[in-house]
């Protein structure tokens, strides 16, 4: 997954699927739209407006937990 942040335009990109492909572009809120490619799966989500929708500072630096161990540990 590859998460872009434009501080200009305050633009967060989350691409979740990195193969190019036609996509279909849903808006989902104001500020929200969603990139859907191929059998309908979400490949990018672009929020407008980041730093009112998203706590950037939490987002920022990234933290990564493997799911199965935070799974088990339940």
């Amino acid at each position: 997954m590859e998460i872009t942040y434009n501080e200009k335009t305050n633009l967060l990109y989350l691409r979740i699927d990195p193969k190019s492909q036609n996509v279909v572009n849903p808006r989902i809120d104001h500020d929200v739209v969603l990139d859907i490619g191929k059998e309908g799966k979400i490949i990018g989500i672009e929020i407008m407006n980041a730093s009112k929708k998203v706590n950037l500072k939490e987002l920022f630096p990234i933290k990564i937990n493997n799911f199965e161990k935070t799974k088990a540990k339940h």
